[in-house]
């Protein structure tokens, strides 16, 4: 694909600047751009999110994985649903940084439906094909194929919700059966991943609260088919210092592993123990 003269600083795609700006903060994720006539990777650890979202044979390989490294690092057997949330996590956090990295960076919104996304968990390396993408009317991407101009930012953020959705819907209803969840549940997971992935992200990239104030502009509430606000709010340190923490719209399930040892943004952490565990060691 040739670009045009007036776009010199425009990369081969709109969202390949985000994604290699990802990889360099958090080295352990890969995002790859397929370009026209590239073949989506299969084979050696790699699955399809349409094949995740079918919920057979490639989603049982999947979630062998996570069965595998429960016993492991914890020398017990996980229930099957716990084994199916941790698998849905370990896919939907990334998967979700296809869209709002490139949103918090450049104001870009890939729709990434689940055929044109594979990954190996593995070596970390998701590949997407990039066939449109929303942008604001004074973005230079706009004169580039695949790109839809909306109006304003509060058109981007639809669009960031629209094709969040469109992407995990499919991939929560083939992980949904083995989850014993119900919709709302699932949504509510959705909804984290969103929240937690920039925001962890953003904080690598030095723009933490940034990214807060734009999580909460996108999640304000009752935006179906997510459940709850970005859920942020402020506790105070041993030192009068602000310490940021959100309250998760679902649980992670890791406390059937350890209870005694809960997430910080868990509903079941106290703010006390939140304090403790984001306060760092003198």
């Amino acid at each position: 694909m040739t670009l045009p003269a007036l776009l010199p600083g425009i990369s081969l795609s709109a969202v390949t600047d985000a994604y290699t700006r990802l990889t360099e903060v958090f080295p352990g994720l890969r995002a790859e751009v397929l370009g026209d006539g590239e073949t989506t990777p299969s084979g050696a650890g790699w699955v399809g999110a349409d094949e995740l979202a079918a919920g057979g044979a490639a989603l049982d390989t999947f979630l062998a994985w996570d069965d595998a490294q429960v016993l492991r690092d914890y020398g017990q057997q996980a229930r099957p649903d716990v084994v199916a949330s941790f698998g849905l996590h370990r896919y939907a956090w990334p998967a979700c940084l296809l869209v709002t990295v490139p949103w918090f960076l450049h104001r870009r919104v890939p729709r990434i439906p689940v055929e044109d996304v594979a990954f190996q968990r593995a070596l970390g390396h998701l590949t997407v094909r990039v066939r449109e993408f929303a942008c604001l009317p004074d973005d230079p991407a706009a004169a580039l194929p695949g790109a839809r101009v909306v109006a304003d930012e509060a058109a981007l953020r639809t669009e960031v919700l629209t094709a969040v959705a469109e992407h995990l819907g499919p991939v929560l209803d083939g992980f949904g059966p083995r989850m014993r969840r119900g919709r709302r549940a699932l949504w509510g997971m959705a909804t984290d991943e969103i929240v937690e992935g920039l925001w962890y992200i953003a904080h690598l990239l030095g723009e933490e609260r940034r990214a807060m104030a734009e999580l909460e502009a996108l999640l304000p509430g009752a935006t179906k088919p997510y459940v709850g606000t970005a859920g942020f709010r402020e506790l105070t340190g041993p030192n009068g210092e602000s310490l940021p923490t959100r309250d998760r719209a679902s649980c992670c399930l890791f406390y059937t592993l350890r209870p005694e040892d809960t997430c910080v943004t868990c509903p079941r952490t106290c703010d006390t123990d939140r304090v403790r565990k984001l306060t760092p060691a003198p």
